[in-house]
């Protein structure tokens, strides 16, 4: 009987130290893809803000009095704004546009090029 407690005993230790060294394999195989994702996450959250900024920005000009915010469209790309639209605006319509725009957190630069002004 104390000759299978031993036995046991033994074949268990084995068994978790085998177990161990499997795991630690499997948890350095699994390094490289984890690198791999915190780079691709860097450019989701790029992704996020941009899209975050265009919700944003499209908001504010949306519910802003005397601005046609439907008709003008946003577009970000790495923080810069850019604003269009295929209706005429005024000259102070396109400046509200642009200083609206500005005061986002995360805007870099706004172009307002694609405003046709009256």
């Amino acid at each position: 009987m104390k000759k299978f407690a031993i036995a046991a005993a033994t074949a268990t230790a084995l068994t978790m130290t085998m177990a161990n060294v499997a795991f630690a394999q499997q948890a350095n195989q699994s390094q490289a893809p984890m690198t791999l994702a915190a780079g691709e996450m860097t450019k989701a959250k790029e992704d996020t803000s941009d899209t975050w900024i265009t919700t944003k920005v499209k908001a504010d000009l949306v519910t802003e009095k005397g601005i046609p915010g439907t008709d003008i469209k946003v577009e970000t790309n790495k923080g810069v704004v850019s604003l269009s639209s295929d209706v005429a605006v005024t000259a102070s319509q396109k400046e509200m546009a642009i200083a609206i725009t500005k005061k986002i957190k995360g805007v870099q630069a706004v172009s307002a090029d694609g405003l046709k002004a009256e």
